[in-house]
């Protein structure tokens, strides 16, 4: 087996499916002009060579990722200019990314995650703009003159470890700056994660259960604005500056540190920072044995609150309810189970679910590892549908609520359970309870979004499916499917299809719901097209056998929704 070192250039027509089901011809030739006129000369100029043409797209190899990134701008700022003046349904915009990494030779063709992560990092670039891997980025810094805003690590498919991602921005294209956030209308916080010392990268888990603790925590104070773990986290290995976090995340308050784990003791220091001005309001250090964990996290969560909102009394009450685990190797079990959690794919879902299983058998009365539990099972049963396992789900969430009636995710969790078994008055009982125990929880706001649609409250959900987005501005991608369906049960058609277009990695029945949209929307040309390729993607699809899986409560709303289906012409 042959390898090399090469960057890989990976570039997508956005809303290809759309342009050909408008105008197969017109697209096909104007795209193929493109390809003649710019792509294949350009990628020849710059050292490039293309090794894979796509329908929609193509990959190209480079010697250098500087030639690659060089030959990327020129292509946008070209396509830009191409674009200028055309109406919107008859421009061809590209997304573009880069990736340098290690590749497998055969012959004239290439293979392996280094091409793998450049076609994600594609997927994840707006229109008109480039997505950069932190391998591409390494080799670029002061060699190129445009700026790259890190824009986090995020978990790719098919990729085990999180890839470093930055977004360019290309002056003379089409992509738009990103909006600074408001400031809410009471003090908000975000805590970064804290920076690893212990030299043991597997030891990374235990600081970001550390942080995802105080996050949690904070965020029951309705005093509070508190941004969410992932959106947070997008923040990891950079160099940091404190303003421009409190800019893109929309808070006053930023709460910083490090943790060093060394045999059965432990430093962590930490300090509060006011983020417009960067003035250090409260800074501390902590040396402690294992066993004193939980008691640091409850004296870090107390002086934030005392120090930004002033709730001194109300926090001592609220920490008092925790319940830490009484054993400390079920609590690390917890921390490396969420770990695996928090990345995509069912392997990894297995892998939470094993590892939360080993921490109820440590310590049978740990309400939180029960609650997780629950939902890794909960979400294995919607893949395989294995009889019994929606049962066991629900068995180990209700012993996870008798453990801790305080703990939101318990009730959150739940709920969830609940929802899809159809009991809609306990679903709305423990959603409601999940908020009002943490306010700050985007899962449970966006869960509660989408209980709302099923209740036949879709308007509603919309708004909550929104606060859970600026709860967590840099929400995983599916966070849009959540908006998509929303928006498309409360008859938002034209905003449906917009945020159906911001998916990523397209779920099955994507197709199906743009097709009913577009029908609705009277677009017929639009709906058959979709209906086509949502029968590609399963042939077994039928009307009656998707509504069996939906969850609405009033049959008026199910068939209003399964009406658009069949107006797109998918059979019954």
């Amino acid at each position: 087996m042959q390898r090399k070192l090469a960057a890989i250039l990976a570039a997508d027509v956005v809303g290809y499916s759309r342009l050909m089901a408008e105008n197969e011809a017109d697209t096909f030739d104007r795209l193929r002009a493109h390809r003649k006129e710019l792509f294949e000369p350009e990628i020849a100029k710059h050292h490039g060579r293309i090794f894979k043409l796509m329908g929609d797209g193509l990959l190209a190899e480079f010697g250098s990722v500087v030639d690659a990134i060089e030959c990327a701008v020129v292509l946008q700022r070209e396509m830009t200019r191409r674009n200028d003046g055309l109406p919107n349904d008859r421009r061809i915009d590209l997304r573009i990314g880069i990736n340098l990494g290690d590749v497998i030779v055969e012959g004239e063709d290439r293979h392996g995650d280094g091409i793998n992560i450049a076609a994600r990092l594609q997927e994840l670039a707006e229109p008109g703009g480039l997505a950069v891997s932190g391998t591409a980025y390494d080799h670029l810094q002061g060699k190129v003159g445009i700026a790259l805003e890190f824009a986090g690590e995020q978990q790719v498919k098919n990729i085990a470890r999180p890839v470093r991602v930055y977004r360019a921005r290309l002056e003379g294209t089409s992509t738009a700056p990103r909006a600074t956030l408001a400031l809410p209308d009471k003090p908000s916080i975000a805590v970064l994660p804290f920076q690893n010392l212990s030299g043991d990268p597997e030891q990374r888990y235990f600081g970001d259960g550390l942080v995802e603790d105080i996050i949690t925590e904070l965020s029951r104070f309705r005093s509070l604005f508190v941004i969410a773990r992932n959106s947070s986290f997008v923040f990891r290995g950079e160099p940091i500056d404190i303003a421009e976090v409190g800019r893109r995340l929309g808070v006053q308050y930023v709460l910083e540190g490090s943790i060093r784990r060394a045999g059965n003791r432990v430093r962590i220091t930490v300090q509060l920072i006011d983020a417009p001005n960067g003035a250090h309001l409260w800074a501390e250090r902590y040396d402690r044995e294992l066993e004193d964990i939980f008691a640091v996290q409850d004296e870090v969560v107390r002086t934030v609150v005392s120090t930004v909102a002033g709730r001194v009394e109300a926090a001592g009450a609220q920490v008092a309810k925790r319940k830490p685990p009484d054993s400390l190797a079920a609590y690390d079990f917890l921390l490396r189970g969420l770990e695996q959690l928090n990345l995509v794919g069912e392997d990894h879902n297995a892998e939470a679910r094993r590892l939360f299983e080993k921490a109820v058998e440590l310590d049978p009365q740990y309400a939180a590892a029960h609650a997780y539990l629950a939902l890794t099972i909960y979400v294995q049963w919607t893949s395989s549908r294995a009889p019994g396992e929606l049962d066991r789900a629900l068995a180990s969430a209700r012993h996870a609520l008798a453990l801790d009636e305080n703990d939101s995710r318990c009730h959150r969790i739940l709920g969830g359970i609940y929802e899809q078994l159809r009991d809609f008055d306990r679903a709305e009982f423990h959603s409601e309870r999940s908020i009002a125990l943490n306010p700050n929880d985007a899962l449970a706001t966006l869960w509660r979004g989408g209980l709302l649609r099923c209740l036949g409250r879709a308007e509603e959900g919309v708004d909550w499916v929104r606060k859970a987005m600026r709860l967590n501005p840099y929400h995983p991608n599916w966070y849009w499917s959540s908006l998509a369906r929303m928006l498309h049960t409360a008859g938002h058609y034209a905003e449906a299809l917009a945020a159906y277009g911001r998916i990523a990695d397209r779920p099955s029945y994507y197709h199906a719901y743009v097709a009913a949209c577009h029908a609705e929307l009277g677009q017929m040309g639009e709906a058959r097209a979709h209906a086509a390729l949502a029968l590609e993607t399963r042939p077994e699809f039928s009307i009656k056998a998707w509504g069996e899986r939906l969850t609405f409560k009033n049959e008026v709303d199910l068939q209003r929704f399964l009406n658009g289906l069949r107006k797109a012409g998918l059979p019954e």
